[in-house]
C-alpha cells in the first residue's frame, strides 16, 4: 500500500529478527566464491534517521535495537548484525538504522548484485539516491516487487536471496505471498527465499504460516519471535513476527537454537516473551 512508510517501524524488535538473519544467510551465500543476487521486493527508503519525525512518532526503535545497543552480554553470532549497523553509526550513538538493501550492501562483494523495488515514490527516490554510485551493481526499480519477481527469477548466476516483505496492511497480502511464493518455486526452486510475516490476533495471520508448511519446498525454516502478550486484531496488535525461509542454509537451525533465547531475554517484554522454531532440512 502506498500509505505504509517503514520509518515509522524502522529499528524494532521484527526489523533485529529479520536483519539478523538475513545477513546470516548472505553470509552463507558468501562462503562460496560464486556471485549471488539479492533480491528485495520491498525495499523501502534505504536507511531510516531514528531522530526523525517518523521514527520517534512511534519509537519503535527503543523496543528493538535499542535494546541490543548498549548490552554487553551480546552473543559472538550477532557480531556481524551489530558491526552492519554501526557502519551507520560510525560516532557511536544510534541515529540511523539501515533498512533491509542497506544492511545486504554491507554483505555485497565485487561480484553480487542487487535488484531492489519500491512502491512509494517518495521511498523510491530516496532509496536510489542511496545507491546512486553503484548502478553498475545495484538496480533501483519503483514496482510493485511481487508482481515482478517471477520475471526475474532465475537470476544469472543461478543463485539468489530474496525478501519479500510486505506491509500486511490489507488481507489480499496473505494470500499473494503465498501465491507468488507458489509460482517462483515453479520457476526456480533453488533460490532461498526469506519472508517476513506478523504475529497478530487477525485469523488470515494465524493462518499464514500452515498455508506456508503446504508449499511445494523440499526445505524450509520457520522461526517465530514473540516479544508481548498478544493484544487486540490490528497492525497495532502485533506481538512478534516470524521468517518462513525456504531453503535455507543446513546450519541456521543450530544457529537460532542457540541465539534466540538471548533474543527472547534482550527483546521480551513481559512474560508472555518467547520463541518456536519448526524446520525441514532433508
Amino acid at each position: 500500500m502506498l500509505s505504509y512508510r517503514h520509518a515509522f517501524h524502522a529499528g524494532n524488535h521484527a526489523d533485529v529478527l529479520k536483519h539478523f538473519v538475513l545477513l546470516e544467510v548472505l553470509r552463507y551465500y558468501s562462503r562460496k566464491d560464486k556471485p549471488w543476487w539479492y533480491v528485495d521486493t520491498h525495499a523501502g527508503a534505504g536507511c531510516y534517521s531514528l531522530a526523525g519525525e517518523r521514527a520517534e512518532q512511534t519509537a519503535e526503535y527503543r523496543e528493538g535495537i535499542a535494546r541490543l545497543w548498549a548490552r554487553e552480554d551480546v552473543p559472538a553470532a550477532f557480531g556481524p548484525y551489530l558491526d552492519a549497523v554501526r557502519q551507520f553509526n560510525p560516532h557511536g550513538s544510534l541515529n540511523f538504522y539501515p533498512g533491509s538493501p542497506a544492511l545486504a550492501m554491507t554483505a555485497l562483494r565485487e561480484q553480487d548484485r542487487m535488484r531492489l523495488f519500491e512502491l512509494h515514490p517518495a521511498d523510491c527516490e530516496l532509496l536510489a539516491q542511496t545507491f546512486a554510485r553503484d548502478a553498475e551493481r545495484v538496480v533501483v526499480r519503483r514496482a510493485d516487487g511481487l508482481a515482478c519477481l517471477r520475471g526475474l527469477l532465475p537470476p544469472p548466476t543461478r543463485r539468489a536471496v530474496v525478501l519479500i516483505d510486505p506491509s500486511y496492511e490489507v488481507k489480499q497480502d496473505y494470500r499473494q505471498v503465498v501465491q507468488v511464493l507458489e509460482n517462483v518455486l515453479k520457476r526456480f526452486s533453488a533460490g532461498t527465499y526469506i519472508l517476513w510475516y506478523p504475529l497478530l490476533a487477525r485469523p488470515e495471520a494465524r493462518a499464514l504460516p500452515e498455508r506456508l508448511r503446504d508449499l511445494p519446498a523440499e526445505s524450509w525454516l520457520d522461526v517465530r519471535l514473540v516479544v508481548r502478550e498478544p493484544g487486540p486484531a490490528g497492525l497495532a496488535g502485533m506481538f512478534g513476527s516470524g521468517l518462513f525461509i525456504i531453503n535455507p542454509p543446513w546450519t541456521l537451525p543450530e544457529l537460532l537454537e542457540s541465539t534466540m533465547p538471548w533474543l527472547v531475554d534482550a527483546l521480551g517484554q513481559d512474560t508472555a516473551a518467547g520463541f518456536d522454531l519448526e524446520h525441514r532440512i532433508p
